[in-house]
């Protein structure tokens, strides 16, 4: 078998990259793309600039303002995105048709049918995407896609210059183990803290030393898992480059700007959510014998609920209803409310059909959260 030619892209900040091209006088300065502090608002992106005073993706913009004062925060424009990610991925295209969008800035490519090396082909790639779209971007190169992914994270983190990274990282053929082997276990995907605790108990910190870990042992205390875990420590993964997803669930929530804790507010919140939820549905052909409700209170304490319906549905008031039995048993009169979400899945006789850009958009954390997926407003 040939060897595999593996890229992952992933777009430097690109809320920030795209608002600097739309503003210059942005380059180089704390910038968090996101809501505003007073309703609420959280981090979408922030440049890199910004991250040196510790803000980070989805922390509340009034900690950010907190930790840089002077840090310039502009709106999002998610239709300016769209046009960008388009652009980049249309780009994409012309070097490979096997191209799998994993969100509206990140991108596996198979370039193993091609006849340029993978370090050459991820130049090219880097250079026109530099120069038109103009955005910076960072690049992993491997045999498959789990060493591929980790070697971009390595490569971006190991630029620290305040500035996007724009770095390409490669892991020859035949050195993947070697690469990963000092690495800590939590950057393998499918190491969560939880596990990490668990591997730690058992004396493994690196990947290197999971590697080495007795299989059966490991598949004693973690099931089939423990296997899985060994194969990616050796840096194994024979998982192809994927051009058509499912859709896994369609969902919708709000954060409030004031908690709420009025029925008649919650019962209307949670009739719009259902119309958008339907809407989403009856677009893309599906219908759902699950639906869930999500809740958060002002401490931050999330959970979830869910019935199964006696037949699928796309019908947005079939879904309220669900929805609304579900808030009455988990939500007691005048309880503060932070969040309300509703989310419809396991649907029946899915369409197979290309991704296309604006599922991603619509629903990038739905392919991406374990549990329930949740769209943010």
């Amino acid at each position: 078998m040939a060897d595999r030619v593996i890229l992952h892209l992933d777009l430097d900040a690109f809320y920030c990259a795209v608002e600097e091209q739309r503003d210059p006088r942005l380059r180089g300065r704390p910038v968090a793309v996101g809501g505003r502090p007073e309703s609420r608002g959280v981090v979408a992106s922030c440049s890199y600039a910004a991250r040196r005073f510790g803000i980070r993706s989805a922390m509340p913009m009034s900690r950010a303002l907190r930790l840089c004062s002077h840090l310039r925060v502009v709106p999002p424009d998610h239709e300016a995105y769209r046009r960008a990610s388009r652009r980049v991925m249309d780009l994409l295209h012309e070097f490979t048709p096997l191209v799998e969008q994993l969100s509206i800035d990140e991108a596996f490519l198979d370039l193993s049918d091609t006849a340029l090396p993978g370090e050459v082909a991820a130049r090219r790639i880097q250079r026109r995407i530099n120069g038109e779209p103009a955005l910076p971007c960072s690049i992993g190169v491997a045999s498959n896609k789990l060493v591929a992914k980790i070697a971009n994270n390595v490569g971006k983190a190991s630029v620290r210059t305040g500035r996007p990274p724009n770095s390409i990282k490669v892991v020859p053929q035949g050195r993947e183990a070697l690469f990963l082997a000092p690495l800590p276990v939590k950057e393998l995907w499918g190491v969560g803290p939880g596990t990490a605790d668990k591997l730690a108990r058992l004396g493994i910190r690196t990947i290197g030393q999971l590697a080495r870990y007795p299989e059966e042992g490991l598949i004693r205390r973690f099931g089939k898992n423990g296997r899985d875990l060994v194969l990616r420590a050796r840096g194994l993964d024979d998982r192809p480059v994927v051009t058509e997803h499912e859709t896994k669930s369609v969902s919708q929530e709000t954060t409030f700007s004031r908690d709420a804790g009025d029925r008649e507010a919650l019962r209307g919140t949670l009739r719009a959510l259902c119309r958008k939820v339907g809407e989403r549905l009856r677009k893309k052909s599906l219908k759902g014998a699950t639906v869930k409700i999500k809740l958060r209170w002002p401490d931050f304490t999330t959970f979830t609920r869910q019935s199964t319906l006696r037949e699928p549905t796309d019908s947005e008031d079939v879904v309220f209803q669900a929805a609304m039995e579900l808030l009455e048993k988990s939500w007691t009169d005048g309880q503060r409310v932070r969040l309300l979400g509703v989310g419809v899945s396991h649907f029946d006789a899915l369409p197979a059909r290309q991704l296309h850009f604006r599922d991603v958009v619509q629903g990038r954390d739905d392919e991406r959260e374990k549990g329930f997926p949740w769209r943010g407003e």
